[in-house]
């Protein structure tokens, strides 16, 4: 009997600890380049980035349960400028990935640099998660978009579906906006993490939303079995772009669906009829100016 107890008892912490594997929600590949820095020990910048990869792959951000499979594939490649006494200075570039249905193809959600990132670090530091208070600016930057990955990924699966890790998101922001820390304030400029934030939550600018769905969901997914009906809907939904653009011309979802998306639109609309590869580009080229390129492949794809 105490045998089968036993046996009975390890069979559960098994369970228990596999559960606890396949709940976290990422599969982070993460990078720190240190090549800009000079005369100091190598170990602190190893030290980080190994921190950063068991922060990013091993904390449990919400409560949403995600299978080994279904975990969510982003980038994360800190760039450090400087390293004076223990203060970083960096750039973060961040991708978000997505999988189209049926496919073996991948999307891009969220391709972003975040040029305000600074924090303290000293070799060994341990990187701790507090779900209700960050420890520090950098797993305040870490959690910020964590829950920001979690509400685009949901947000492209169901209509508005990441409402509750925007709210999270929000709540981070105002945290740190008392920090004294730069990238959180509100008007601070235009592309720091409360600009990102509210690109995606101002009425102005929350057709971005609907495009993250409508996009994805109705058009991606479906041209794997439709190619022409999920092109339509990739088409409809680039309107949202011009109404952002209209509302609030120096928004970051500009940038941020330009860095995304425009590489792959060429690929969209390579085998489509030419009136529908001129009406994408019509509403584009005015948006972009700069892409001309990349924009030609899209009316001219021979070319």
């Amino acid at each position: 009997m105490a045998s089968m107890i036993k046996k009975l008892f390890t069979a559960v912490i098994f369970l228990a600890g596999t559960f606890s594997v396949s709940a976290q929600e990422f599969r982070a590949n993460v990078e720190v380049n240190s090549q800009q820095v000079e005369g100091t020990n190598r170990s602190v910048f190893e030290s980080l980035k190994e921190q950063l990869n068991t922060y990013m792959n091993e904390t449990k951000f919400s409560d949403a349960t995600f299978a080994p499979n279904e975990k969510i594939e982003c980038n994360v490649y800190l760039t450090i400028g400087e390293y004076d006494g223990d203060r970083v200075k960096a750039d973060l570039q961040l991708q978000l990935i997505r999988p189209v249905y049926n496919s073996t193809y991948t999307t891009t959600l969220f391709n972003f640099k975040d040029t305000r990132v600074e924090f303290n670090y000293s070799d060994g530091d341990p990187l701790n998660y507090n779900e209700t208070q960050p420890e520090n600016n950098l797993t305040a930057i870490l959690d910020f978009y964590a829950n920001l990955f979690l509400a685009l990924d949901f947000d492209s699966f169901s209509p508005l579906g990441g409402e509750r890790f925007y709210e999270k998101a929000q709540s981070i922001v105002q945290m740190q906006q008392s920090s004294g820390e730069i990238g959180w304030r509100t008007f601070e400029d235009t592309k720091n993490r409360a600009a990102v934030l509210n690109s995606y939550t101002d009425g102005n600018t929350s057709g971005i939303r609907n495009l993250l769905y409508n996009y994805h969901r109705k058009g991606l997914d479906e041209m794997v079995t439709s190619p022409d009906k999920g092109r339509g809907v990739i088409t409809e939904s680039l309107k949202e772009i011009k109404t952002i653009a209209d509302n609030s011309p120096m928004s970051v979802a500009l940038s941020i669906f330009r860095d995304s998306k425009l590489d792959e639109l060429v690929n969209v609309y390579s085998k489509a009829p030419e009136t529908e590869r001129k009406d994408v580009y019509d509403l584009l080229q005015p948006i972009f100016p700069t892409e001309s390129q990349r924009l030609n492949k899209i009316k001219n794809p021979e070319n």
